[in-house]
Protein backbone atom coordinates (compact mmCIF):
# COMPACT_ATOMS: atom_id res chain seq x y z
CA UNK A 1 0.00 0.00 0.00
CA UNK A 2 1.27 3.45 -0.93
CA UNK A 3 1.74 5.79 2.04
CA UNK A 4 1.52 9.55 1.67
CA UNK A 5 2.28 12.17 4.30
CA UNK A 6 -0.01 15.17 3.82
CA UNK A 7 0.40 16.83 7.20
CA UNK A 8 3.32 19.19 6.62
CA UNK A 9 1.59 21.92 8.63
CA UNK A 10 1.92 19.72 11.72
CA UNK A 11 5.61 18.99 11.21
CA UNK A 12 8.15 18.39 8.47
CA UNK A 13 10.94 15.84 8.00
CA UNK A 14 14.45 17.01 8.76
CA UNK A 15 16.28 18.30 5.70
CA UNK A 16 19.79 17.08 4.85
CA UNK A 17 21.36 20.46 5.55
CA UNK A 18 19.93 20.55 9.07
CA UNK A 19 20.90 16.95 9.72
CA UNK A 20 24.51 17.58 8.70
CA UNK A 21 24.77 20.77 10.78
CA UNK A 22 23.47 18.86 13.80
CA UNK A 23 25.68 15.83 13.18
CA UNK A 24 28.80 17.98 13.38
CA UNK A 25 27.64 19.37 16.72
CA UNK A 26 26.76 15.96 18.15
CA UNK A 27 29.97 14.30 16.97
CA UNK A 28 32.62 17.00 17.33
CA UNK A 29 31.35 20.39 18.44
CA UNK A 30 29.71 19.18 21.66
CA UNK A 31 30.91 21.84 24.09
CA UNK A 32 28.67 24.03 26.24
CA UNK A 33 28.36 27.33 24.38
CA UNK A 34 28.64 29.20 27.70
CA UNK A 35 31.89 27.56 28.77
CA UNK A 36 35.04 29.66 28.46
CA UNK A 37 37.43 26.97 27.21
CA UNK A 38 38.12 26.12 23.56
CA UNK A 39 35.28 23.60 23.27
CA UNK A 40 32.83 26.16 24.61
CA UNK A 41 34.17 28.88 22.36
CA UNK A 42 33.73 26.65 19.31
CA UNK A 43 30.11 25.94 20.26
CA UNK A 44 29.52 29.64 20.91
CA UNK A 45 30.85 30.42 17.43
CA UNK A 46 28.37 27.95 15.92
CA UNK A 47 25.49 29.60 17.80
CA UNK A 48 26.65 33.08 16.75
CA UNK A 49 26.78 32.01 13.10
CA UNK A 50 23.31 30.48 13.37
CA UNK A 51 21.96 33.67 14.96
CA UNK A 52 23.43 35.72 12.11
CA UNK A 53 21.85 33.39 9.54
CA UNK A 54 18.38 33.70 11.09
CA UNK A 55 18.84 37.47 11.36
CA UNK A 56 19.68 37.74 7.66
CA UNK A 57 16.48 35.93 6.66
CA UNK A 58 14.45 38.22 8.92
CA UNK A 59 16.34 41.40 7.92
CA UNK A 60 17.12 41.89 11.58
CA UNK A 61 20.19 42.39 13.76
CA UNK A 62 21.72 39.26 15.30
CA UNK A 63 21.19 40.64 18.80
CA UNK A 64 17.44 40.81 18.08
CA UNK A 65 17.22 37.01 17.72
CA UNK A 66 16.59 34.91 20.82
CA UNK A 67 16.56 31.12 20.60
CA UNK A 68 13.78 29.27 22.43
CA UNK A 69 12.49 25.70 22.67
CA UNK A 70 9.60 26.16 20.21
CA UNK A 71 7.01 28.53 18.77
CA UNK A 72 4.76 28.03 21.77
CA UNK A 73 7.44 29.31 24.12
CA UNK A 74 8.12 32.24 21.81
CA UNK A 75 4.44 33.19 21.76
CA UNK A 76 4.15 32.90 25.53
CA UNK A 77 7.24 35.04 26.02
CA UNK A 78 6.10 37.73 23.60
CA UNK A 79 2.73 38.23 25.29
CA UNK A 80 3.64 37.63 28.92
CA UNK A 81 7.01 39.33 28.70
CA UNK A 82 5.47 42.50 27.25
CA UNK A 83 2.69 42.44 29.85
CA UNK A 84 5.02 41.92 32.83
CA UNK A 85 7.29 44.70 31.58
CA UNK A 86 4.49 47.15 32.39
CA UNK A 87 4.92 46.58 36.13
CA UNK A 88 1.70 47.40 38.00
CA UNK A 89 0.07 48.92 34.95
CA UNK A 90 -2.43 46.73 33.12
CA UNK A 91 -3.88 47.76 29.76
CA UNK A 92 -5.37 46.14 26.69
CA UNK A 93 -4.03 43.28 24.59
CA UNK A 94 -5.67 42.60 21.23
CA UNK A 95 -5.51 39.19 19.54
CA UNK A 96 -7.45 37.71 16.65
CA UNK A 97 -10.19 35.11 17.17
CA UNK A 98 -8.21 32.52 15.18
CA UNK A 99 -4.88 32.59 16.99
CA UNK A 100 -2.88 29.47 17.79
CA UNK A 101 -3.58 28.12 21.31
CA UNK A 102 -0.16 29.39 22.43
CA UNK A 103 -1.34 32.99 21.90
CA UNK A 104 -4.98 32.42 22.77
CA UNK A 105 -4.32 30.73 26.11
CA UNK A 106 -1.51 33.14 27.01
CA UNK A 107 -3.98 35.97 26.48
CA UNK A 108 -6.53 34.16 28.65
CA UNK A 109 -3.98 33.83 31.45
CA UNK A 110 -3.26 37.54 31.21
CA UNK A 111 -7.00 38.28 31.27
CA UNK A 112 -7.24 36.31 34.51
CA UNK A 113 -4.34 38.41 35.85
CA UNK A 114 -6.31 41.61 35.28
CA UNK A 115 -5.40 42.63 31.73
CA UNK A 116 -8.09 43.67 29.27
CA UNK A 117 -8.05 41.18 26.38
CA UNK A 118 -9.96 41.92 23.18
CA UNK A 119 -10.58 39.41 20.38
CA UNK A 120 -10.73 40.67 16.81
CA UNK A 121 -13.44 38.97 14.72
CA UNK A 122 -12.64 37.42 11.34
CA UNK A 123 -14.71 37.14 8.18
CA UNK A 124 -15.88 33.94 6.52
CA UNK A 125 -12.42 33.42 5.03
CA UNK A 126 -10.76 33.75 8.43
CA UNK A 127 -9.28 37.18 7.68
CA UNK A 128 -8.96 40.14 10.06
CA UNK A 129 -10.02 43.50 8.65
CA UNK A 130 -8.09 46.65 9.47
CA UNK A 131 -11.23 48.56 10.43
CA UNK A 132 -11.92 46.00 13.17
CA UNK A 133 -8.56 46.74 14.73
CA UNK A 134 -9.20 50.48 14.46
CA UNK A 135 -12.46 49.99 16.35
CA UNK A 136 -10.91 47.77 19.02
CA UNK A 137 -7.78 49.76 19.82
CA UNK A 138 -7.88 52.01 22.89
CA UNK A 139 -5.45 54.50 24.46
CA UNK A 140 -4.25 51.83 26.92
CA UNK A 141 -3.65 49.17 24.23
CA UNK A 142 0.00 48.16 24.49
CA UNK A 143 0.13 44.99 22.37
CA UNK A 144 -1.55 43.64 19.24
CA UNK A 145 -0.85 40.00 18.30
CA UNK A 146 -2.13 38.61 14.99
CA UNK A 147 -0.69 35.50 13.37
CA UNK A 148 0.93 35.87 9.94
CA UNK A 149 -0.72 32.74 8.48
CA UNK A 150 -3.28 30.44 10.04
CA UNK A 151 -2.19 26.92 10.94
CA UNK A 152 -5.55 25.39 9.97
CA UNK A 153 -6.82 27.25 6.91
CA UNK A 154 -3.59 28.83 5.66
CA UNK A 155 -5.23 32.27 5.67
CA UNK A 156 -2.58 35.01 5.30
CA UNK A 157 -3.35 38.04 7.42
CA UNK A 158 -2.64 41.67 6.41
CA UNK A 159 0.00 41.97 9.11
CA UNK A 160 1.77 44.96 7.57
CA UNK A 161 -1.41 47.06 7.68
CA UNK A 162 -2.30 45.82 11.16
CA UNK A 163 1.18 46.69 12.42
CA UNK A 164 0.85 50.20 11.00
CA UNK A 165 -2.39 50.70 12.92
CA UNK A 166 -0.89 49.37 16.14
CA UNK A 167 2.12 51.66 15.84
CA UNK A 168 -0.06 54.67 15.04
CA UNK A 169 -1.67 54.15 18.45
CA UNK A 170 1.58 53.51 20.31
CA UNK A 171 1.14 49.74 20.64
CA UNK A 172 3.61 46.96 19.92
CA UNK A 173 2.86 44.41 17.20
CA UNK A 174 3.66 40.71 17.55
CA UNK A 175 3.05 38.09 14.89
CA UNK A 176 3.12 34.33 15.24
CA UNK A 177 4.92 33.41 12.01
CA UNK A 178 5.32 29.73 12.87
CA UNK A 179 3.14 28.52 9.99
CA UNK A 180 4.31 31.25 7.59
CA UNK A 181 8.03 30.56 7.96
CA UNK A 182 9.39 28.73 4.95
CA UNK A 183 6.54 29.94 2.74
CA UNK A 184 6.24 33.73 3.14
CA UNK A 185 8.78 36.58 3.35
CA UNK A 186 9.89 37.21 6.94
CA UNK A 187 11.33 40.72 6.56
CA UNK A 188 10.44 42.17 9.95
CA UNK A 189 11.07 45.73 8.83
CA UNK A 190 8.81 45.44 5.79
CA UNK A 191 6.12 43.76 7.89
CA UNK A 192 6.47 46.19 10.78
CA UNK A 193 6.79 43.47 13.40
CA UNK A 194 8.19 44.34 16.82
CA UNK A 195 8.23 40.65 17.74
CA UNK A 196 7.97 37.50 15.61
CA UNK A 197 7.76 33.83 16.65
CA UNK A 198 9.31 30.93 14.71
CA UNK A 199 9.54 27.15 15.16
CA UNK A 200 12.16 25.13 13.29
CA UNK A 201 10.20 21.92 12.72
CA UNK A 202 7.74 23.72 10.43
CA UNK A 203 10.47 24.39 7.83
CA UNK A 204 12.38 21.08 7.82
CA UNK A 205 14.43 21.84 10.91
CA UNK A 206 14.56 19.88 14.18
CA UNK A 207 11.79 19.71 16.76
CA UNK A 208 12.37 21.38 20.09
CA UNK A 209 13.89 24.66 18.93
CA UNK A 210 12.40 28.01 17.94
CA UNK A 211 13.19 31.69 17.99
CA UNK A 212 11.69 35.00 18.99
CA UNK A 213 12.67 38.15 17.16
CA UNK A 214 12.52 41.14 19.52
CA UNK A 215 13.15 44.55 18.02
CA UNK A 216 15.88 46.46 19.80
CA UNK A 217 14.25 48.81 22.28
CA UNK A 218 11.35 46.50 23.14
CA UNK A 219 11.38 45.62 26.84
CA UNK A 220 10.47 42.00 27.64
CA UNK A 221 10.64 40.40 31.06
CA UNK A 222 12.28 36.93 30.78
CA UNK A 223 9.84 34.04 30.73
CA UNK A 224 12.43 31.47 31.85
CA UNK A 225 14.69 32.63 34.66
CA UNK A 226 18.07 31.00 35.04
CA UNK A 227 21.57 31.73 33.86
CA UNK A 228 23.11 34.28 31.55
CA UNK A 229 22.18 32.47 28.33
CA UNK A 230 20.59 34.45 25.48
CA UNK A 231 22.02 37.68 26.87
CA UNK A 232 20.42 36.96 30.27
CA UNK A 233 16.95 36.95 28.70
CA UNK A 234 16.28 33.19 28.53
CA UNK A 235 17.86 30.76 30.97
CA UNK A 236 18.75 27.18 30.09
CA UNK A 237 21.66 25.32 28.50
CA UNK A 238 22.09 26.39 24.90
CA UNK A 239 20.98 23.62 22.52
CA UNK A 240 23.78 24.11 20.02
CA UNK A 241 22.89 21.19 17.68
CA UNK A 242 19.23 22.22 17.40
CA UNK A 243 20.11 25.88 16.84
CA UNK A 244 22.59 24.94 14.10
CA UNK A 245 19.96 22.72 12.49
CA UNK A 246 17.33 25.46 12.64
CA UNK A 247 19.59 27.98 10.91
CA UNK A 248 20.59 25.51 8.19
CA UNK A 249 16.96 24.62 7.49
CA UNK A 250 15.85 28.26 7.37
CA UNK A 251 18.66 29.15 4.96
CA UNK A 252 17.73 26.22 2.68
CA UNK A 253 14.07 27.27 2.68
CA UNK A 254 14.77 30.88 1.74
CA UNK A 255 17.46 30.11 -0.82
CA UNK A 256 14.77 28.43 -2.94
CA UNK A 257 11.57 30.06 -1.71
CA UNK A 258 9.84 31.21 -4.90
CA UNK A 259 10.50 28.07 -6.93
CA UNK A 260 9.37 25.73 -4.16
CA UNK A 261 6.26 27.82 -3.46
CA UNK A 262 5.26 27.62 -7.12
CA UNK A 263 5.87 23.88 -7.23
CA UNK A 264 3.97 23.04 -4.05
CA UNK A 265 1.08 25.35 -5.03
CA UNK A 266 0.70 23.38 -8.28
CA UNK A 267 0.55 20.15 -6.26
CA UNK A 268 -2.06 21.62 -3.91
CA UNK A 269 -4.11 23.01 -6.81
CA UNK A 270 -4.23 19.62 -8.52
CA UNK A 271 -5.56 18.08 -5.31
CA UNK A 272 -8.16 20.82 -4.83
CA UNK A 273 -9.39 20.62 -8.42
CA UNK A 274 -9.88 16.83 -8.23
CA UNK A 275 -11.70 16.93 -4.88
CA UNK A 276 -14.00 19.78 -5.93
CA UNK A 277 -14.86 17.97 -9.18
CA UNK A 278 -15.33 14.49 -7.75
CA UNK A 279 -16.60 14.84 -4.17
CA UNK A 280 -20.10 16.24 -3.82
CA UNK A 281 -20.44 18.64 -0.90
CA UNK A 282 -16.71 19.28 -0.55
CA UNK A 283 -16.08 22.93 0.35
CA UNK A 284 -12.68 24.58 0.75
CA UNK A 285 -12.39 26.40 4.08
CA UNK A 286 -10.56 29.72 4.11
CA UNK A 287 -9.56 32.13 1.33
CA UNK A 288 -10.11 31.08 -2.26
CA UNK A 289 -7.67 33.74 -3.50
CA UNK A 290 -4.25 32.02 -3.69
CA UNK A 291 -2.56 35.29 -2.71
CA UNK A 292 -4.35 35.09 0.65
CA UNK A 293 -3.58 31.44 1.37
CA UNK A 294 -0.41 29.49 2.08
CA UNK A 295 0.67 27.64 -1.06
CA UNK A 296 0.64 24.19 0.57
CA UNK A 297 -2.74 24.32 2.35
CA UNK A 298 -6.08 22.72 1.42
CA UNK A 299 -8.56 22.61 4.30
CA UNK A 300 -11.84 20.95 3.26
CA UNK A 301 -15.16 20.27 4.88
CA UNK A 302 -17.27 17.40 3.62
CA UNK A 303 -21.03 17.66 4.01
CA UNK A 304 -22.52 14.92 6.18
CA UNK A 305 -19.13 13.38 7.00
CA UNK A 306 -17.46 13.28 10.40
CA UNK A 307 -13.88 14.46 10.01
CA UNK A 308 -12.49 12.01 12.55
CA UNK A 309 -14.08 9.07 10.72
CA UNK A 310 -12.67 10.31 7.43
CA UNK A 311 -9.20 10.68 8.90
CA UNK A 312 -9.35 7.11 10.20
CA UNK A 313 -10.48 5.82 6.80
CA UNK A 314 -7.71 7.76 5.06
CA UNK A 315 -5.10 6.47 7.48
CA UNK A 316 -6.15 2.91 6.64
CA UNK A 317 -5.66 3.85 2.98
CA UNK A 318 -2.17 5.17 3.71
CA UNK A 319 -3.04 8.88 3.59
CA UNK A 320 -1.86 10.90 6.60
CA UNK A 321 -3.81 14.14 7.05
CA UNK A 322 -5.10 16.13 10.03
CA UNK A 323 -8.25 17.50 11.61
CA UNK A 324 -6.53 20.87 12.14
CA UNK A 325 -3.96 22.13 14.62
CA UNK A 326 -1.71 19.35 15.94
CA UNK A 327 -1.64 21.23 19.26
CA UNK A 328 -5.40 20.63 19.58
CA UNK A 329 -5.21 16.98 18.55
CA UNK A 330 -7.42 14.76 20.71
CA UNK A 331 -9.87 17.53 21.57
CA UNK A 332 -13.51 16.60 21.10
CA UNK A 333 -14.46 20.23 20.63
CA UNK A 334 -14.91 21.69 17.13
CA UNK A 335 -12.16 23.95 15.84
CA UNK A 336 -12.26 27.40 17.47
CA UNK A 337 -10.83 28.86 14.25
CA UNK A 338 -13.57 27.40 12.04
CA UNK A 339 -16.31 28.44 14.47
CA UNK A 340 -14.95 31.99 14.46
CA UNK A 341 -15.27 31.95 10.66
CA UNK A 342 -18.99 31.21 10.97
CA UNK A 343 -19.02 27.44 10.43
CA UNK A 344 -21.48 25.39 12.42
CA UNK A 345 -20.11 22.85 14.93
CA UNK A 346 -21.00 19.99 12.56
CA UNK A 347 -19.28 21.72 9.63
CA UNK A 348 -16.19 22.32 11.75
CA UNK A 349 -16.11 18.70 12.89
CA UNK A 350 -16.43 17.58 9.29
CA UNK A 351 -13.28 19.42 8.21
CA UNK A 352 -9.93 17.87 7.31
CA UNK A 353 -6.65 19.67 6.60
CA UNK A 354 -4.33 18.46 3.83
CA UNK A 355 -0.91 20.11 3.62
CA UNK A 356 1.77 19.37 1.05
CA UNK A 357 5.54 19.69 1.05
CA UNK A 358 8.89 18.95 -0.58
CA UNK A 359 8.27 15.25 -0.87
CA UNK A 360 4.86 15.37 -2.57
CA UNK A 361 4.25 15.81 -6.29
CA UNK A 362 1.21 16.16 -8.54
CA UNK A 363 0.90 12.39 -8.97
CA UNK A 364 0.82 12.01 -5.19
CA UNK A 365 -1.82 14.73 -4.91
CA UNK A 366 -4.08 13.08 -7.47
CA UNK A 367 -3.68 9.67 -5.85
CA UNK A 368 -4.55 11.15 -2.45
CA UNK A 369 -7.55 13.01 -3.87
CA UNK A 370 -8.84 9.76 -5.38
CA UNK A 371 -8.50 8.06 -2.00
CA UNK A 372 -10.43 10.94 -0.39
CA UNK A 373 -13.23 10.56 -2.91
CA UNK A 374 -13.39 6.80 -2.32
CA UNK A 375 -13.37 7.19 1.47
CA UNK A 376 -16.14 9.81 1.45
CA UNK A 377 -18.23 7.59 -0.81
CA UNK A 378 -17.80 4.59 1.53
CA UNK A 379 -18.64 6.61 4.64
CA UNK A 380 -21.76 8.06 3.08
CA UNK A 381 -22.90 4.59 2.02
CA UNK A 382 -22.78 3.53 5.68
CA UNK A 383 -25.10 6.32 6.82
Amino acid sequence: MKKLYLDYAATTPLCEEAFEAMRVCFADNFGNANSQHSFGREAAKTVAEARATVARVLNAEPNEIYFTSCGTESDNWALKGAALARGDAKGRIIVSATEHPAVYHSAEQLRNAGFDVCELPVDGDGLVHAEELEKAITPDTFLVSVMYANNETGAVQPVKRLAEIAHAHGALFHTDAVQAAGALPLDVKALGADMMSLSAHKFYGPKGVGALYVRNGVNLVPLIAGGEQERAKRGGTTDTPAIAGMAAALKRAYDNLDAENARVASVRDAFVAYVESNVQGAVLNGPKDPELRLPNNADFRFGGIDGEALLFALDLAGICASGGSACSSGSKEPSRTLLAMGLSPSEAKGSVRFTFGRHTDVADALYAAEQVANAVKRLRALQ
